[in-house]
C-alpha cells in the first residue's frame, strides 16, 4: 500500500483549513484517511505559531514506514527538520524566449548608459559649483 502525507481540505467556501493526513494515494483528497498528524490553517499570518501544527514524532514514523510527502507538506517538515526536500529547478520552458532576452538586454543596456550619464552629470557640476562662487565673493570685497 503507498502512502502519502498529504493535506485534507476542510473549511467553509473561501474559508479553507487543511489537515495534515497519512492517507492510502487511491483515497480521494478529502475522504478516507489513516491517521491525522497536525493542521494547516493558511488564513492566518505566517509567523504564528497556530498556522502549522505537525506531529513530529509521527511524522517522522511515517516517513520511516515509507510514507512520501506532498510538495506542500515536504515544505513544512523541511522547516520543522524532520525532511530535507530535494533542490528543484525550473525547466527551460519558463526562460524568455529570444526576443524578450532582446528587449530585456537593451534596456538593461540603457539603465547603465542613463546611469553613467547622471554620474557624469553630478560630477561635472561639483566641479563649476565653486568657480561660480568665487566671484560672488570678490564682489564683496
Amino acid at each position: 500500500m503507498a502512502l502519502k502525507i498529504r493535506l485534507a481540505r476542510g473549511g467553509a467556501k473561501k474559508r479553507p483549513f487543511y489537515r495534515v493526513v497519512i492517507a492510502d494515494t487511491r483515497s480521494p483528497r478529502d475522504g478516507r484517511f489513516i491517521e491525522k498528524i497536525g493542521t494547516f490553517n493558511p488564513l492566518l499570518p505566517k509567523d504564528d505559531a497556530e498556522r502549522i501544527k505537525v506531529d513530529i514524532e509521527r511524522a517522522k514514523h511515517w516517513l520511516s514506514v515509507g510514507a512520501l510527502p506532498t510538495d506542500r507538506v515536504a515544505r513544512f517538515l523541511d522547516d520543522a527538520g524532520v525532511y530535507t526536500r530535494k533542490a528543484r529547478s525550473n525547466p527551460e520552458k519558463s526562460k524568455p524566449k529570444a526576443k524578450a532576452q532582446e528587449r530585456l538586454e537593451a534596456a538593461r543596456m540603457a539603465a547603465e548608459e542613463a546611469a553613467e550619464a547622471e554620474k557624469a552629470a553630478a560630477e561635472a557640476p561639483a566641479e563649476e559649483a565653486p568657480a561660480a562662487e568665487a566671484p560672488a565673493e570678490e564682489a564683496q570685497a
